[in-house]
């Protein structure tokens, strides 16, 4: 098809998916944004949240705690830190999520604690879309 492009998700554990893409909406910490086919050229830092993929078969949804996006004109590719389907996400899963989250803002230096702090709300937002909770302390 003309108006697909190639879309990968790995994180360092696995490759989460290589398929083609109408568009892919990212968690971008400067804001979020889809990524088209014929998308100018971008490298973006990316905050915790949820990857959504449109592509032939329908909508692919996967969760990630960080990392970076390169879009070209021809594809889009997510690096993230942690990632997994959202559809495996647990109760669980969130609280180990906002357990390492709330001990990197506990022991970051002072200028470090609002960004981090920010991560931690963040995963919350993604808990709340997914129907979980997110217990912070």
């Amino acid at each position: 098809m003309a108006d697909m492009m190639q879309f990968d998700l790995v994180s360092p554990e696995r490759r989460l998916t290589s398929t083609e893409a109408s568009a892919v909406q990212i968690p971008g910490a400067d804001g979020d944004f889809t990524a088209m086919v014929s998308h100018a050229p971008t490298i973006a830092t990316l905050r915790p949240g949820i990857v959504t993929v449109q592509g032939a078969g329908g909508e692919e949804k996967f969760v990630v705690t960080g990392g970076f996006a390169e879009v070209t004109p021809d594809g889009t590719s997510v690096l993230a830190e942690r990632a997994m389907p959202a559809g495996e996400v647990t109760q669980d899963v969130i609280d180990e999520f906002v357990a390492s989250a709330v001990a990197a803002r506990d022991n970051a230096s002072p200028e470090m604690v609002d960004e981090l702090s920010k991560q931690v709300g963040d995963i919350a937002l993604v808990a709340a879309e997914l129907g979980l909770q997110a217990k912070q302390s």
